[in-house]
């Protein structure tokens, strides 16, 4: 325990609070002698990192908790399984610094259980470097993650239903091995009608159900 303390720059006294309070786990007993790894090494300088990022102890032990019965990052990720998608791991610190301020535990246990997060020893594994940096920056512009994340778990049952039409649809038509080839085409569809969807729901905020057009110079309105 002296030597864990020495190395993570804080005293026994602090080390055996955590302790108490959960935040690390316990040691490895061989007899009498308890042994402290990497592990635990890392889990302090983490609750270091969060503390000066405004974290609280009760905030992070909830994290530490909710982190400690996350998935496995191969349970969520699916090995094996075709993705366009590029995982991004991250630090519990990095994964702070992405949104600031709204790393909280309730957000935590929630992108855990969307499957957005998944834990990989000490550290974290988003699913999507897309959705990652496409959620920051919704942060960024003002949006809670709570709402992000709330967005991301309706949308995914609205994509779910896509995929199973899209799927249903090109099985009928297509060989199994022509899906993959096939799958871009799908998408397009989607990117194109969700796409004019925001078109009419923002005409609709403006009052008009029809599109913007220029009269020409000198005609009546009217006409």
């Amino acid at each position: 325990m002296e030597e864990l303390a020495k190395e993570a720059g804080i005293t026994v006294r602090t080390l055996r609070f955590y302790r108490e309070r959960g935040l690390i786990p316990p040691p490895r007993r061989e007899g009498r002698i308890a042994w402290y790894d990497e592990h635990h090494l890392a889990r302090l300088r983490t609750i270091a990192a969060l503390l000066e990022r405004g974290h609280t102890l009760n905030g992070i032990a909830d994290l530490a908790t909710a982190f400690e019965s996350g998935r496995d990052v191969g349970e969520v990720l699916g090995l094996g399984e075709p993705t366009e998608e590029t995982p991004v791991r991250l630090t519990p610190e990095a994964l702070a610094d992405y949104f600031e301020g709204e790393v909280t535990p309730e957000n935590f246990a929630k992108a855990l259980e969307l499957g957005y997060l998944a834990t990989d020893g000490d550290e974290i594994v988003h699913i999507s470097r897309r959705l990652l940096d496409v959620s920051a920056e919704l942060v960024r512009e003002g949006v809670p993650l709570s709402a992000v994340l709330e967005a991301g778990r309706r949308v995914r049952t609205h994509a779910d239903a896509l995929a199973d039409l899209f799927i249903d649809m090109l099985t009928a038509h297509s060989a199994e091995s022509e899906l993959e080839r096939l799958r871009p085409l799908a998408k397009s569809v989607v990117d194109a009608e969700l796409s004019m969807a925001m078109d009419r729901r923002l005409r609709g905020q403006r009052g008009t159900d029809a599109p913007y057009s220029a009269a020409p110079e000198g005609a009546d309105p009217s006409d």
